[in-house]
């Protein structure tokens, strides 16, 4: 059985690319297991965010020089080298960039908010910094990103320390060996540039914020540190805990674990391979997570000089028939989707406690609701911990969306290395409920062995929680109801059946028709309504008897209709309508959208629409309220 351990890994740096290569050069295969760092985002480090300068690269020449060739000096963005110094000692020499005096911007953030130029930019940029460090020859030095969009190669005082595909879960690398005492360099080339073979591929629906998005940190460790640990509650309801000690010493390391205010310890050592596991009965006292009151507790491993600290919840997820359980109980997952994209007229995808807690809070409080689905990718840590702080349920995704490469084994290897990353880096969060493998995905042969492939890797690494993917559905009816059926064979694999529909809005169904829709599906699994939605302009209101398609009224209409069809549906157990927030979508050019997708029920600066009322008083009926 393949070690899934190893396929998180990190791939290592690649030779350049040509620069008459047609797509960016893919990562090359990881030799050997890359950091985990599980939740690095609170170890003790040093920020590295802030000002950078940045130099755009459109031909990747800074990547492949002349024919082909290795770049030369003049190219070479992440040289350690002074470029206006050198050229003012040696009037001879000549250079095509120069990073200290480039021009500079704040990170995290994407860079299409850096200039006005920026805007519309897909493709290469660099980035450079200096910080100053001290070596200390007792301790390991990770330099670790939350995320960046979508190829990252990082560079340390000119020499190359890794690379990374994928835009949306974390990465690092061990710079033990290159950091320097006193000022360091780090260069950063980072390519946003979607193919035919990356995840998510080139077409999507929303924008593709190219740059370092999220935080970037220099972690320093013992020599043996903790890399992996996740502590939960089982299916059975133990406590039980998981940990990964990396390091010369990480094979039969004492090592324990302490739950502040439970009257709870558990003690061991690792094996030869630096794993440790163990479960033990819940205590009593233990108070466990739930929306209506999200306890979380200080947990604390102990493995030598390393101490790993989180705030965790307590919970179980589960489903019975058509039922899902929190904790042994039934619960109607009231919902709402949410982008990554911070409230505002020019968001940059950052995500500060600030930015994350407006959104959650609008859907918390104002919507009444107890989950969001957090699409189309893997969200900010910032928005996780948010949730678990919160009491929100969440759904999170990898971007295997619409058309991907079923048949490219490197595709599924990218995919695979995406789930896992996700998952490692957020299970130890009980806001957690269902991994998704996948939205909107037409059903083949390819794509069903394919989302298999993800499905068992998520078995694989968290057998506690649920696992869906957002499914199409057949229509028939003709001219009367919609007949809506569920012919995906992906279904028999899931735990939670999740259907997108959107009858109204993009068929010519009359709203009046919808809430008589006849819906078959499997009858012994939950049914989830992972989206509906419909366009509106903020403000755009039309007050006749049959309201135009972008209008408030329309909307709102369109709201009460389907929710009056989801009320007929017998094993409906949930729902997240498409979205809370409009977002920005450049395949959306309507008068009314101008680069906007709309069917937020609050404008991307924060203003409800009508419909906002009309489901969160569809779910006050659901909480007693």
């Amino acid at each position: 059985m393949t070690d899934l351990r190893f396929v998180v890994a990190a791939a290592v740096l690649a030779a350049p690319a040509s620069a008459q290569d047609a797509e960016p050069t893919r990562p090359a295969a990881a030799a050997s297991r890359a950091p985990v760092l599980v939740s690095a985002d609170i170890r003790p480090g040093i920020d590295l965010t802030g000002i950078w300068h940045y130099s755009v690269d459109p031909y990747r020449s800074g990547l492949a020089g002349f024919h082909g060739k290795a770049p030369n000096a003049s190219d070479a963005r992440w040289a350690d080298i002074d470029v206006g110094e050198t050229m003012r000692r040696d009037t001879r020499t000549e250079f095509e960039f120069d990073m200290d005096r480039a021009p500079i911007a704040t990170l995290p953030g994407s860079w299409l908010t850096h200039s006005a130029e920026m805007r519309h930019y897909q493709g290469l940029v660099w980035y450079q910094k200096h910080f100053a460090a001290k070596k200390n020859a007792d301790k390991r030095v990770f330099l670790r990103f939350g995320a960046a969009n979508y190829t990252t190669r990082v560079y340390m005082n000119g020499k190359p320390v890794g690379q990374h595909e994928g835009g949306f879960t974390p990465f690092a690398f061990d710079v033990t060996e290159v950091l320097r005492e006193g000022d360091n360099q780090i260069t950063i080339g980072v390519d946003s540039a979607a193919t035919k073979v990356t995840v998510p591929p080139p077409v999507t629906d929303w924008e593709n914020y190219g740059g370092i998005t999220r935080e970037i940190r220099l972690i320093e460790t013992p020599r043996t540190y903790v890399d992996d640990a996740w502590v939960r509650l089982n299916r059975t309801g133990q406590l039980a805990i998981d940990v990964h000690l990396d390091g010369p010493q990480a094979a039969g390391r004492p090592i324990s674990l302490t739950i502040a205010g439970l009257a709870t310890s558990m003690s061991g050592r690792t094996d030869a391979h630096g794993d440790w596991r163990a479960t033990a009965t819940a205590p009593r006292s233990l108070v466990r997570w739930s929306p209506d009151r999200p306890q979380l507790y200080d947990v604390a491993v102990s493995a030598g000089e390393d101490v790993w600290r989180d705030r965790i919840g307590f919970r179980t997820v589960e489903t019975r028939g058509s039922d899902i359980l929190l904790n042994g109980r039934p619960i109607f997952l009231r919902g709402i989707s949410v982008h990554e994209e911070e409230l505002g007229s020019n968001p940059a995808r950052t995500m500060t406690p600030a930015a994350s807690r407006a959104l959650l809070t609008e859907a918390k409080e104002g919507l009444h609701a107890n989950f969001v689905r957090l699409a189309h990718y893997p969200h900010s840590e910032v928005t996780l911990r948010m949730a678990d702080q919160l009491g929100l349920l969440v759904w999170s995704e990898i971007p295997v969306y619409w058309m991907i490469a079923w048949d490219d084994p490197a595709t599924l290897a990218t995919a695979r290395r995406m789930i896992a990353e996700n998952i490692r880096r957020d299970r130890n969060r009980a806001a957690i409920g269902i991994w998704s493998v996948a939205n909107e995905t037409p059903a083949t042969d390819a794509r069903n062995a394919f989302l298999g492939t993800l499905i068992d890797d998520v078995r694989k690494l968290d057998d506690s929680r649920l696992v869906s993917a957002a499914l199409l559905v057949d229509r028939a009816g003709g001219k009367g109801p919609p007949v809506m059926t569920m012919n995906d064979p992906l279904a028999a694999r899931l735990d939670v059946l999740s259907i997108n529909t959107y009858n109204g809005w993009y068929s010519g169904d009359p709203l009046s028709a919808l809430p008589a829709s006849e819906w078959h599906v499997p009858s012994d699994k939950p049914v989830l309504l992972s989206e509906f939605g419909a366009d509106a302009k903020a403000g755009f209101h039309d007050g006749r008897g049959s309201p135009q398609k972008f209008s408030e009224e329309f909307q709102a209409e369109y709201y009460r209709s389907t929710l009056a069809m989801a009320r007929r549906m017998p094993t409906l157990r949930g729902m997240s309508p498409w979205i809370l927030k409009d977002f920005r979508s450049p395949r959306r050019q309507n008068e009314f959208q101008q680069g906007w997708n709309r069917k937020g029920l609050i404008s991307e600066t924060g203003q409800r629409k009508m419909a906002f009322d009309v489901l969160a008083d569809f779910y006050a009926e659901r909480t007693g309220r």
